[in-house]
């Protein structure tokens, strides 16, 4: 019985039978992709050096200025037109005061909830209510809002929004969990004092005050309020309408010329705000 001859070896080869890929050829780019060491992190070092490189946020990421700016675009459209306030409402960040949870619907125009029976107001309420204030004859003399007492302060995005139009702001806050979670919200902002307290008693030792704002309405307004309203300044507040049903805007001037001095109330569009309530919680 005649042995059949061995049968070459296939199968790994030796590293001397290799022979170099000639450049240009697929074993050659295939070669010099194996010989490439694997990265893993690769993409994501590439996204931070990216994110390095930029001095602006862009895309659709609710940090970004874009997002912001489509909403103020969309509230001028419906009528806001003072400026002032429309680039204080692209420059607060109202995703960062709501819940995680509904920070999607942050730049929509819609009131959310911020825990305790309170919510944060429409973006184009306190736009509109910051510039009704704006356009008080004092106001415009000085070009801002001067100091300004806002009763409820709520999560502290209307505080931060006023912020950018004052030289001052005071805050009274009467449920304490949320005057923790503004002061936590507004760390770092020195312009903006937060007191814990009863709205409805404003806050005398800091008075008086250009301008008040409440985020808060009731059957009328308080006499504290408008004894803490200074010579030539607005308040702004929801009060329950003429009629008895629902909310209206209410303005106040304190005005004082050679007839003395004197209060004008005005109305203004419906509205719909949680009640006033006096004490704390």
């Amino acid at each position: 019985m005649t042995s059949l001859p061995p049968r070459p070896k296939r199968f790994p080869l030796s590293l001397d039978k290799l022979a170099p890929a000639r450049p240009g050829t697929p074993s050659a780019a295939a070669a010099a992709e194996a010989r490439e060491p694997l990265k893993p992190q690769g993409h994501w070092q590439q996204a931070a050096a990216i994110k390095a490189r930029q001095t602006t946020p862009i895309g659709l990421g609710l940090d970004s200025a874009g997002v912001r700016q489509r909403m103020v675009d969309r509230l001028r459209r419906e009528g806001l037109v003072d400026e002032r306030v429309l680039q204080a409402l692209a420059t607060v960040h109202r995703h960062a005061f709501v819940d995680s949870a509904l920070a999607t619907q942050a730049y929509e125009d819609t009131s959310l909830p911020i825990g305790h029976g309170q919510t944060i107001s429409k973006p184009s309420v306190v736009g509109r209510m910051m510039a009704l204030m704006l356009d008080a004859p004092g106001a415009r003399q000085r070009g801002h809002l001067g100091k300004v007492l806002e009763i409820g302060t709520g999560c502290g995005y209307q505080a931060a929004l006023l912020m950018q139009l004052s030289k001052q702001v005071v805050s009274i806050e009467r449920v304490r969990p949320l005057h923790d979670k503004a002061r936590a919200n507004l760390v770092g902002h020195h312009q903006v004092r937060l007191v814990y307290g009863d709205g409805m008693l404003g806050h005398p030792p800091s008075a008086p005050y250009d301008s008040i704002i409440s985020a808060a309405g009731g059957d009328d307004i308080p006499q504290a309020w408008l004894d803490q309203l200074a010579p030539g300044g607005r308040l702004v507040a929801p009060m329950t309408a003429p009629s008895g049903r629902g909310q209206v805007l209410v303005l106040i001037d304190h005005v004082r010329d050679a007839a003395g001095s004197r209060f004008v109330r005005s109305l203004h569009e419906a509205v719909l705000f949680v009640p006033l309530k006096s004490g704390v919680l």
